[in-house]
């Protein structure tokens, strides 16, 4: 998707694909969010006006009765609130469509800036375990200097014990005021350790580069939010007056960003009028996404991927693979996100994000639930944040490659 304008007045629209969903840049498999106005007036009246067409007005009225009758405890209004209307959407049984309270909205706009306090550390659901693990962390944080890595799992927050159920709640134990401290329970390679870390303003800098030898170019992108796609651009113009012959680009745990920023990056490997991405709506409506301008990069690409890399990445991978002859993508196959949700802030702060629509690869193969397959599937690594050129296997055969 590009950066279209929203076509209705005093709206905020952007376009969003992302992996950081809280002020501890938790790792939530990424989504595209549309900021758009709001078309209720209040939170009340948008649950009000919907009971009206239904019987959940009767139903409510029935059980807050019974409340207002039998509960022994304190009823707190807005809590009853929040939870009616959260409860209400996750009725749909959609694993990305969702209510936001005000303080997770917030916690939204926090990471779409690219700067928050926290401890800066990417967490993800295993859902077969049903455990939180560490998906990485951002360099220079407070959890990397701290000695948190990918794949740890995390047991316990400031003593209390935790699992996968704790999914949701467990950023907001986690975050907190700058200065104060976290005590974060890991369980590692069958040992238990515990570290206690310090929340800090953390800057997320998403793309990092290098000249490796043989003239080969290495940029990483971390995420795509922010301006990451100029950040791209920089690293590669100073890779390129080094006299970098070939490029790897490294996506691997990239759970993705900002839709726009990942095209902005597409067009300097792809040519004028090529497609990039194919989207389609509730009514099965297509919009066709084409490069505006000219390819700039024609140096031979590797393209790193692995099971982490999401969404956004996942259009790159795409475009990548069917449109850019001279680029080869090599890791494992994508995670799978393919569908974009919208979300709509409404007056009181919080928001309901809302899952309308698909995309696809600019050959119209489907990304949702199946991922971007490599054109070399190499599985026996899992990159961690750092570059590893001794065991790193996937960066070695990308080196192979580009030395053919």
């Amino acid at each position: 998707m590009n950066t279209k304008k929203n076509k209705q007045s005093n709206s905020i629209y952007k376009t969003i694909m992302t992996i950081v969903a809280t002020a501890i840049v938790t790792f939530v498999i990424t989504t595209v969010w549309i900021y758009s106005s709001a078309t209720f007036t209040s939170t009340e009246s948008a649950i009000g006006n919907a009971a009206k067409a239904n019987s959940l007005a009767a139903k409510l009225s029935v059980i807050r009765k019974k409340i207002d009758q039998e509960y022994i405890g304190e009823v707190n209004e807005n809590d009853l609130i929040e939870g009616a209307i959260k409860g209400y959407v996750a009725g749909l049984g959609d694993e990305y469509t969702e209510y936001l309270p005000a303080e997770d909205m917030s916690s939204f706009t926090e990471d779409i800036e690219g700067e928050f306090v926290g401890i800066g550390v990417y967490i993800t659901k295993d859902v077969e375990n049903n455990q939180i693990l560490v998906y990485g962390t951002i360099p220079d944080s407070p959890a990397e200097q701290a000695g948190l890595k990918t794949g740890d799992i995390i047991t316990s927050v400031d003593g209390v014990e935790c699992n996968g159920d704790d999914y949701d709640t467990i950023t907001n134990s986690i975050k907190g005021k700058e200065g104060t401290k976290v005590n974060i329970g890991i369980y590692r390679n069958g040992e238990e350790l515990s570290f206690e870390i310090e929340r800090k303003t953390v800057e997320v800098k998403h793309v990092t580069y290098q000249k490796l030898d043989n003239n080969i170019g290495y940029i990483n992108i971390s995420g795509f939010e922010g301006d990451v796609s100029t950040q791209f651009e920089n690293a590669y113009n100073d890779l390129n007056g080094q006299g970098i012959t070939s490029l790897i680009i490294d996506i691997r745990s990239n759970g993705g960003g900002i839709v726009s920023e990942a095209l902005d990056i597409a067009e300097m490997m792809t040519d004028k009028g090529q497609t990039l991405l194919i989207e389609s709506d509730k009514n099965g409506k297509e919009e066709v996404i084409k490069a505006e301008k000219g390819k700039t990069i024609t140096i031979p690409i590797v393209l790193l991927v692995n099971e982490y890399s999401a969404s956004a990445s996942e259009i790159l991978a795409g475009i990548l693979k069917e449109d850019v002859d001279n680029a080869t993508i090599i890791g494992n196959t994508t995670y799978g996100k393919g569908v974009i949700q919208t979300l709509y802030p409404l007056t009181d702060g919080s928001g309901i994000k809302i899952t309308t629509n698909e995309y696809f690869t600019p050959n119209h193969n489907k990304i949702n639930k199946v991922g971007v397959e490599p054109d070399i599937n190499v599985d026996d690594y899992l990159f961690t944040g750092t570059l590893d050129l001794d065991n790193d296997t996937q960066l070695k055969r990308a080196i192979e490659e580009l030395k053919k």
